[in-house]
């Protein structure tokens, strides 16, 4: 099957909507479908966001992801993780920033919970907490396997400014190298 759905949460201001745009687009420049659906709180810095992220070779006639759909979420605040962990389908795989989130025992025994500690590796290693995004795009990407690595890439570079993308390829394969170590 070609479609995916993906859920990223965080709060207003972690680029979880940028994200969702950039792998709509690189499904669109490969010749396919994507979709990215944004809600988020009157807040907009520090509220509760949520952008579900559609991907299909097929027309997508439908701007929102159904209940139960979902088989990837990736989450870096514990209130939004509460908020919208119930769209995941059962046995899904939900990334959580560990620092950031603890999910319940019950939480564990419904899903796949893997935790990467995405805004450490953005501050430490990559010397910029705003790359988080960039890491969980690429950590979205291994798991989801939805879109080809380079054009992704490609088309992340595209989306943001020049004198940064040094620091955000740096960011994209650090999250590849720590998703496959919990593939």
């Amino acid at each position: 099957m070609s479609r995916k759905v993906m859920r990223f949460t965080g709060v207003g201001g972690q680029g979880v909507l940028l994200a969702g745009e950039i792998f709509a687009a690189a499904k669109i420049k490969a010749g396919g479908h994507g979709l990215k659906t944004a809600t988020y709180t009157s807040q907009v810095r520090g509220g509760p966001t949520v952008v579900d992220i559609q991907l299909d070779d097929e027309e997508i006639f439908y701007p929102y992801a159904k209940q139960g759909e979902i088989n990837f979420m990736l989450s870096v605040a514990q209130v939004s993780f509460d908020s919208f962990k119930d769209g995941v389908v059962e046995g899904g795989t939900i990334v959580i920033e560990p620092n950031l989130i603890t999910p319940t025992e019950e939480d564990k025994k419904k899903w796949n919970i893997v935790e990467i500690d995405i805004i450490t590796l953005a501050k430490e290693e990559v010397g910029n907490v705003i790359t988080q995004s960039v890491v969980a795009l690429g950590i979205a990407n291994c798991f989801m396997d939805a879109v080809d690595k380079d054009l992704l890439r490609e088309v992340m570079l595209s989306k943001v400014p020049p004198k940064v993308h040094d620091i955000n390829k740096q960011a994209y394969e650090i999250g590849y190298r720590e998703a496959l170590k919990h593939k």
